[in-house]
């Protein structure tokens, strides 16, 4: 065997192993209740199962086109018109992608170039500064106050630059579970406006909104629209994160250009599934009743813990609810949440690593995407701390 000896330069020297899959691991090991990572641990539909089945069994198992089969995108517009009253266009507006991860650092990546500024708010999902950095950017941090996590909208003109190109969002916000106001779209239109700037949002909890609040999509403002790509995942819609199937609505200009490196990343997506989804979309209450079908199992796993020593941030969206235990433990997120798993079997993630410069604020992330049986034994251990 060939030997090489020499250091091999990382273009991301810093990153290492996902905070989720660090956790996961060590609830597998330790045989802990796991609201780490952030997939539900109950069935999806059997009648989805037996549609992708159905498809297979069809034949349709080769290559889909590469912007994904237009039933599919033909659904996704009639579904974003339903809900947001803004018509993409099926042939040039809508690409399928393989899950929200890959759609985000596409986007990235077609877009950023050396020296360009990225603007992040933190916390932030980990997929968004690796992408950014890889390609050459420069990520710029703007950090949401706790505990309702709101943007600064002074502090962030004043990072704006004419090297600025892109700002990302993402609402419903993870790890927080705050969304974005109508006054936040309003200032992120006058922030943008006259400038190239372009606005990737991340919308992949689009339909996990509660309490009777409105999920405000850039595709609700049809000039923010013009300059952004969106990027949604029915692997959370649909309760299939393993399934990595996502799509993104951009303006015919700018998924030209997304298209042009998408096809050399990824190129198609698993075609039995996309044909089952497409059928999936047609009825409305697949999607539809979402909100309040996870807005009850927010509210059990509250019940749950509301004789705890714990303390709840406010959560309005996302399947994700933010715990202070700052009551309880002088520890940092890192070491408390290792704790919580070695001494009581329950695995959560520390809020912390969403940030560029890990702070400490005594928050911990418990995914609610579980089985009612699962929230209420995470309930009963939790009372117990």
């Amino acid at each position: 065997m060939i030997q090489f000896d020499g250091e091999i330069p990382s273009k991301l020297p810093q990153v290492g192993l996902s905070i989720f899959a660090i956790m996961t691991k060590l609830a597998n090991d330790h045989g802990a209740v796991n609201l780490s990572q952030g997939f539900p641990d109950f069935p999806i539909s059997e009648k989805l199962i037996s549609r992708v089945n159905h498809f297979m069994q069809q034949g349709f198992n080769q290559y889909a086109p590469m912007p994904g089969i237009k039933p599919l995108r033909d659904a996704i517009s009639e579904k974003v018109f339903h809900s947001h009253q803004l018509r993409y266009d099926a042939e040039d507006e809508i690409t399928i992608t393989a899950g929200a991860t890959q759609a985000l650092y596409t986007a990235i990546t077609a877009f950023i170039r050396e020296g360009d500024e990225v603007i992040i708010f933190e916390p932030a999902y980990d997929c968004y500064a690796p992408a950014v950095k890889a390609c050459g950017g420069m990520v710029k941090y703007a950090s949401l106050a706790s505990p309702d996590f709101k943007i600064d909208w002074p502090v962030v003109r004043q990072m704006v630059t004419n090297r600025t190109r892109m700002i990302i969002i993402n609402s419903p916000h993870n790890p927080t579970g705050s969304l974005l106001s109508p006054n936040d779209m309003a200032e992120l239109e006058r922030l943008t406006r006259q400038t190239d700037i372009l606005v990737l949002s991340d919308e992949v909890y689009e339909h996990l909104i509660f309490d009777g609040q409105i999920h405000e999509s850039v595709c609700r403002y049809p000039e923010l629209a013009n300059r952004s790509l969106v990027v949604a995942s029915f692997g959370k819609t649909f309760h299939a994160t393993g399934w990595k199937v996502g799509y993104v609505l951009a303006p015919a200009r700018l998924t030209k250009e997304f298209r042009k490196f998408n096809q050399f990343i990824v190129f198609a997506v698993n075609t039995p599934i996309q044909y089952a989804i497409a059928e999936y979309l047609q009825d409305k209450n697949n999607y539809e009743q979402l909100g309040s079908f996870y807005q009850k199992k927010r509210d059990i796993f509250l019940e749950q813990i509301k004789n705890s020593r714990f303390k709840v941030v406010p959560c309005h969206g996302t399947y994700f609810q933010l715990l202070d235990y700052s009551a309880i433990s002088d520890l940092s997120e890192m070491e408390y949440a290792k704790q919580l798993v070695l001494d009581h079997g329950i695995a959560a993630v520390p809020v912390s690593p969403f940030y560029n410069k890990q702070d400490n604020q005594h928050l911990l992330r418990f995914c609610f995407a579980k089985t009612d049986e699962t929230l209420i034994k995470a309930g009963e251990i939790l009372c117990k701390i």
